[in-house]
């Protein structure tokens, strides 16, 4: 489980997952501002303070997060990161799936969140479905996102 003193971790992941993995999906500008955005505001902050977390840790040093995902409110997926050096190892689904049993344990039979071009893929295969699909300003930029679903199964 994350906790506060994780903070500075975390802000790195999120901005090592937006510059290795987005230059494909989004514009310069876009990349600039959501990468900066964790550590220039305090939203990743008060989500880590409120919410559930937990992420997967370097296999050579347990000390370092490589991938993190956070529910604020247990209904809502609000954070998945992980660095590019670390991605496509399966570290991203089995977050989800620890973040979807705990929510169940708290009583959640349905999620949701708002999804990137990056994470849209995952959650769709996770069985996450679009409910639709939106644009936003995010730190100054316009964004394409999706609005998604999950109904919750029992954990196995």
């Amino acid at each position: 489980m994350l906790v506060e003193s994780d903070l500075d971790q975390l802000k790195e992941v999120y901005r090592d997952a937006v510059i290795t993995q987005a230059k494909p999906l989004y514009s310069s500008a876009q990349i600039g501002a959501w990468s900066n955005h964790a550590h220039r505001s305090d939203v990743l902050a008060k989500a880590l303070i409120r919410g559930y977390g937990l992420a997967s840790c370097n296999t050579t040093d347990a000390a370092v997060v490589e991938a993190f995902g956070l529910l604020d409110p247990i209904e809502r997926l609000s954070l998945l990161y992980c660095r590019g050096r670390s991605c496509r190892q399966g570290r991203s689904r089995a977050i989800l799936v620890g973040l979807e049993n705990h929510a169940w344990q708290q009583g959640c039979r349905r999620w949701h969140t708002e999804a990137s071009q990056l994470s849209k893929p995952l959650l769709l295969r996770m069985g996450w479905q679009i409910d639709h699909e939106e644009r936003v300003i995010f730190a100054g930029e316009a964004f394409l996102r999706w609005r998604m679903i999950k109904s919750l199964n029992q954990p196995i």
